[in-house]
Formats: C-alpha cells, structure tokens, sequence
C-alpha cells in the first residue's frame, strides 16, 4: 500500500492506492462527480484506492482536480519503483451506452498525453468536462506515463467520460502487474 500526504496553499489530499490488492475505493473529494469518476476506474481497474481531498472549490475545481491527478502519479510511481519490472503496457476500450472510449498506457518514465475527446455537454454539475485534461497530464507527468485516451464517439459526455475512466482503470491495472520474468528488465534498452 502506497500512501502519500500533500498540503498546498490551495489543496489537502491524503491518498492510498494498492495496485495489487481490491478493489476496495473510498472517496471524497468534495465533487461528487469526479468522486464517480474515480470510483469506476479502480472498481473496473480492480485495485484499491483511498482518497480524502479538500481544496479551494469556491474559487474553481481546477486545483483539486489537478492536485488529484499529481498525488495518484506519484504513488503510480511509487508502486513502480518498489514492484520492479512491470508489464508496462495497458489498453482498454470500453462501451457505455452511445460511447465508446479507450486508453492505452506505457509505464516508460516519458510522460506525454494525448488525449481526443469532443464533448457534447461541457459540464456535469459543477464538473467541467475539459478538467478531465489537467487530471490525465497532471497523472502522466508525476506518474512517467505515456497515456493515450480517446472517447472515439458519443452522444453523452456522462457516458463518454465514464467508458473513459472505466478503460484508464484497466489499462492501469494491466501495466502496473508485476512482469512474468523481472530479469528480462522493461526494455530493449536495459533501463527504463
């Protein structure tokens, strides 16, 4: 079990993640939709994660929401330095109703995000959809993750949203498994 505080002027956050046990999430961010985000990527993902936040959500979410994403990338890179060699990859594609998104991950140290998504809706609740990008770069970069992520289609940005970080949480889950054969290392080039 990973756990990891942070105080900032802006935001408190105390995380726990197991990748290797669960699921079991508890959650409580203060934005009860981003709390169901984060629900259905370690629930589908199968691993545990903790989460209690506070931050200035009068002034704008944006700060929790990228501290969120900060806080999970270090434990992310946490994990991988006490686990050793890991699968490294993940990929998913995941359906929900009209969408239908995906995420591929490389546990390579090389942060870098893409991510395609065309939101019908611009917010849910108080929840704007393009803070989901703060989210998945904040996690790339403290996490040494290339994430690609894309919503390919969709009618309802719930939806697409949701099939988004249902397919994160699976990908996760497969690149962060233990390698079969740890002395074969994660790359050609004998480090990662």
């Amino acid at each position: 079990m990973v756990i990891i505080d942070r105080e900032t002027k802006e935001t408190k956050i105390h995380l726990e993640l197991d990748m290797h046990r669960g699921p079991s999430v508890s959650l409580n961010t203060g934005l009860p939709f981003f709390d169901h985000m984060l629900n259905a990527m370690a629930f589908h993902g199968g691993f545990t994660l903790n989460i209690e936040a506070v931050g200035d959500l009068l002034v704008d979410p944006h700060h929790l929401i990228e501290d969120t994403g900060l806080v999970l990338g270090d434990a992310l890179m946490q994990t991988f330095e006490e686990t050793g060699a890991l699968v490294r990859y993940g990929h998913s594609v995941i359906p929900m109703d009209d969408a239908l998104s995906e995420v591929t991950i490389d546990v390579c140290r090389r942060p870098y995000l893409v991510l395609e998504a065309d939101w019908p809706q611009i917010s849910a609740g108080n929840f704007d959809y393009f803070l989901i990008k703060e989210f998945l770069q904040a996690l790339a970069n403290r996490g040494g993750l290339n994430v690609h992520a894309s919503c390919r289609y969709g009618t309802n940005s719930h939806h697409m949203a949701e099939a988004l970080f249902k397919a994160l949480g699976r990908s996760l889950f497969a690149a962060f498994c233990p390698a079969a054969d740890k002395s074969k290392g994660m790359s050609t080039k004998g480090l990662i």
